[in-house]
């Protein structure tokens, strides 16, 4: 059978298993199966490469981030981090939906998941909001969106994931996030401001107020900065950092803060492998797919489509990638959406000359705005759920949202020196720089 009529064939199972509600990995397989059985490739050699996609080191600082967020989580410490976002923005226009902003970009940078911490901020954060007069479609928006900060500011997952299966690194993809998820903090919080509800008006928290929130949310805040102070000055790796962090939470911010979770400890750590357990079967099955897709020169195909249309531009070429992976990921989760397509983002990277970490770092941002977007949504499908509140209404409520993450995606794009800036001054030879062989610094790639 002719390749493009076995990758439509697989297309097609893997779209039509996923809307019947199988669970991704296992739609993915249906795909691959089939399409295996139209070409030479035997399925043991399939299975070899469901586990290939799985053994790969870098991969081991999931379940440790997914454990943090969970940690935190259950032993109910992120009330203190809502209470010092709540006296930090609590008075701004907005009320609590700029609470649910600045509380996300205080937690993403603590469990490195979006799924976390949309679970987390719906249960902190939905009833209050629903006690205030705030619509739910607009909470289940506001939440979900907010989320999304997670997928690119370190710890995040998405970016561990990208950097294990393309080569890149995982640091440099930390610091390179860092800008577009302010961008996404900042844009959601003036959007708030200037186009959401005006939320209860509370008044202006006192500095000592402030100063104590600040105080008791000092030993969590900790977390981003042993994470962030460890892999900057090398001391250890991103998968390292994660088992540091789990460190520090059970011999010190649990004793210190919750001692009676101690006895829940073991529930935490099954509950966390059990959660990893997920996307890792996703990460194998993707992995066989995306190998027989490229196999089957899908990913040939659509670079010299690509290529076709923009040459070596390099923005146009991250353009075009942009709008392919906003519709992929309308359909597909962020983790199998990069094992699937890294061949095509690795051919296009080397056509357009550009530079690993700015291209992850734009995908990443995309694949962030997939999840909101539809017919699939995750983190907007979970909101709406924990809110109580239909996904088409959460959905509408949704859209004035998408201009915030448009434009933090254009200018991705188009500022590259902004967004390598702080790689460059930190680790810069996660972007390619080299030491200067006739006197002091680095010199790095235009």
């Amino acid at each position: 059978m002719n390749s493009g009529l076995v990758l439509g064939l697989m297309s097609f199972l893997f779209l039509l298993f996923g809307y019947l509600g199988v669970p991704v990995p296992f739609a993915l397989m249906a795909g691959v199966l089939v399409g295996a059985s139209f070409t030479q490739v035997s399925h043991i050699a399939i299975i070899q490469k469901m586990f290939d996609g799985m053994d790969v080191e870098a991969l081991l600082a999931i379940p440790f981030f997914l454990l943090v967020g969970e940690l935190m989580s259950s032993a109910n410490v992120v009330i203190r981090v809502v209470n010092l976002s709540l006296a930090l923005v609590g008075h701004v226009r907005g009320g609590l939906s700029q609470v649910v902003t600045v509380f996300s970009m205080f937690f993403s940078e603590m469990s490195g998941s979006t799924t976390a911490d949309v679970a987390v901020i719906s249960r902190a954060l939905g009833r209050p909001m629903r006690n205030e007069g705030y619509s739910p479609a607009f909470i289940a928006a506001i939440i979900a969106a907010a989320s999304t900060i997670a997928a690119l500011v370190p710890p995040s997952i998405t970016a561990v994931v990208y950097g294990a299966i393309g080569n890149v690194s995982i640091a440099g993809l930390f610091m390179a996030g860092v800008v577009p998820g302010l961008m996404i903090g900042f844009g959601l919080m003036i959007f708030c401001y200037f186009f959401g509800p005006t939320g209860i008006q509370r008044p202006r928290a006192p500095f000592r107020e402030v100063a104590g929130a600040l105080k008791d949310a000092s030993l969590p805040l900790m977390i981003p900065v042993i994470l962030l102070g460890g892999i900057l000055t090398g001391w250890f790796t991103p998968t390292e950092a994660g088992v540091v962090a789990v460190v520090y939470i059970l011999f010190v911010v649990i004793p210190a803060l919750n001692r009676g979770h101690i006895r829940f400890l073991a529930y935490d750590f099954c509950l966390a492998g059990l959660i990893f357990s997920l996307p890792l079967i996703t990460i194998g099955a993707a992995n066989a797919f995306g190998w027989l897709f490229a196999y089957l020169r899908g990913a040939i195909v659509i670079a010299d489509w690509i290529t076709g249309l923009a040459g070596n531009d390099p923005h146009l070429i991250m353009l075009l990638m942009v709008a392919l992976f906003t519709v992929i990921g309308d359909f597909i989760e962020p983790v199998p959406t990069i094992i699937i397509f890294m061949p095509l983002v690795n051919a296009l990277t080397e056509a357009g000359n550009i530079n690993p970490v700015h291209m992850g770092v734009v995908l990443i941002a995309t694949l962030a705005f997939g999840l909101i977007t539809p017919p699939y949504g995750l983190v907007l499908l979970m909101a709406s759920k924990f809110v109580g509140v239909r996904f088409s209404q959460a959905l509408r409520a949704a859209c004035p949202i998408y201009a915030v993450f448009l434009i933090t995606i254009a200018f991705t794009i188009y500022f590259p020196s902004v967004v390598l800036w702080l790689p460059k001054q930190v680790l810069p030879a996660s972007v390619g720089c080299f030491p200067n062989p006739s006197g002091p610094g680095y010199i790095c790639p235009p």
